[in-house]
């Protein structure tokens, strides 16, 4: 009998495990083709990491009512913006990464020139600050042109009234940036994005660039 009991015993059903429920994977964000590779480059720019911006950051065309003159680059600092006023009251929108707290700067000026792939060279000031940087001060050449190079694919210089402020309008690989206040006080945007813009303004061109009072150098 005591062999038999067990037996039965070992019969007894057993409670269904309950299933393992594995969420499906969110899909992938579709990647808007001006944010593709760029594999023509001299130095070929990756595609933009999608998932790292905003849809509100992507370039677009915008209504945007200005009395400023089209042609002009107004950079909405706060918002965290560049726009290039066209006609009708429209504009080139694109989104940037502005100077963090104390390094941002405002005002009126022109870019006097522009470069592709150009040399970055710390100011004095930033040296002073990041003493790793020496090497790449203007005794020493700079920081040769690349991808891991700050200005990226290309840059804009501002001059405000024939002298240089040393502030530019640069790319960058760093999609988590867009949207935030994290450079040393430069407007940084896409590498697909700078070379847009680089190819819709001439030396010249006038910028305005809107402050942020959260982020603004001291008087």
């Amino acid at each position: 009998m005591g062999v038999a009991t067990l037996a039965l015993s070992g019969c007894v059903a057993t409670q269904e495990p309950a299933p393992i429920i594995v969420p499906e994977p969110e899909p992938e964000p579709i990647r808007p083709a001006m944010y593709r590779a760029m594999p023509n480059e001299r130095f070929p720019v990756p595609p933009v990491n999608i998932k790292r911006l905003e849809p509100r950051l992507w370039r677009q065309v915008v209504d945007y009512p200005t009395q400023e003159r089209a042609g002009t680059l107004i950079v909405d600092t706060p918002a965290k913006y560049l726009y290039l006023v066209r006609e009708g009251g429209k504009a080139m929108r694109y989104g940037i990464g502005v100077g963090r707290d104390g390094f941002s700067w405002s005002g009126r000026a022109v870019i006097a020139y522009k470069r592709k792939w150009p040399t970055w060279t710390p100011p004095a000031e930033m040296i002073e600050r990041q003493p790793e940087l020496a090497p790449y001060s203007a005794v020493n050449g700079g920081m040769p042109p690349g991808l891991d190079n700050p200005l990226g694919a290309r840059a804009l210089y501002i001059f405000q009234d024939g002298r240089d402020t040393l502030y530019r309008v640069h790319g960058t690989n760093e999609a988590w940036s867009i949207g935030r206040a994290v450079s040393s006080g430069c407007i940084r945007l896409l590498n697909q994005d700078v070379v847009d813009l680089y190819g819709r303004v001439p030396d010249g061109t006038p910028i305005v660039v809107i402050p942020d009072p959260s982020t603004a150098i001291p008087a």
